[in-house]
């Protein structure tokens, strides 16, 4: 009997220290109090999209939707939307879903300048790397810095599961990566971005024909934004640190 009791208490103590060893969760589109006293932010409460409009309009599409504390787009039409602040320096972090053959992307520097949304500012690819036609050339999978630079496969994930991604975008000098991969390191200044950016559609004379890219990537902030590919496509868990 005493042996079992014995047992029986090495038991409770094992799980006791099974809880405290696990690893903490927290509550989706929720901040921790050390990450609000570093000075993060949330573009996402889990409730409403107060802190995004359409690009170029103070309004925001009802085909942008919350539910269950998911942001998602759901169907064509919608439009391509934009945090209402503008940052320069920062760390932005999010999860991103997509459907199944779909297409979407992550925009930084975003001005309202161009024609588009992405006449001006960088985007890293949200794609379902296995289905979407898009993904025969690899600067275009997720995670890639669109036409720029390819992402590692690494990386990826099927369409339906939860990325995560982290943007860093200091002095010009822009890191990211992808469920936690780094695939984009680069300056916006330097030589390599002016090679990369004159071999992409962004900087070839060709693809002037069907885009305004005059001015792409030359400023030093501007507004996040995502993009209306057509196609469903989720985000949660979206907060920023200005730097």
């Amino acid at each position: 009997m005493k042996n079992i009791r014995s047992l029986g208490y090495l038991v409770i103590v094992a799980t006791l220290l099974s809880s405290l060893l696990a690893p903490l969760s927290f509550a989706d589109n929720s901040l921790t109090d050390a990450e609000a006293s570093d000075g993060w932010a949330l573009l996402f409460n889990g409730q409403d999209m107060d802190q995004w409009r359409n690009f170029k309009t103070p309004n925001l599409s009802d085909k942008w939707v919350v539910e269950n504390g998911v942001m998602t787009l759901t169907g064509p039409g919608g439009g391509d939307i934009l945090t209402k602040k503008s940052y320069k320096n920062f760390d932005l972090r999010l999860e991103w879903q997509i459907s199944e053959a779909g297409n979407s992307g992550i925009f930084i520097l975003v001005d309202e300048e161009g024609d588009k949304i992405y006449s001006h500012a960088p985007e890293i690819q949200i794609l379902d790397n296995e289905k979407h036609s898009d993904n025969k050339i690899d600067s275009h999978r997720s995670g890639s810095l669109y036409d720029m630079m390819a992402s590692h496969p690494s990386s990826h994930k099927p369409a339906g599961e939860w990325n995560q991604v982290r943007i860093v975008f200091q002095d010009r000098f822009l890191q990211v990566w992808q469920n936690g991969v780094m695939t984009v390191t680069i300056s916006l200044d330097s030589t390599t971005w002016d090679s990369l950016l004159a071999d992409s559609k962004f900087g070839h004379p060709f693809y002037s024909l069907f885009g305004d890219w005059e001015g792409f990537a030359e400023a030093d902030h501007g507004h996040i934004g995502l993009q209306d590919h057509g196609d469903p496509v989720s985000f949660k868990n979206i907060k920023i640190r200005e730097l």
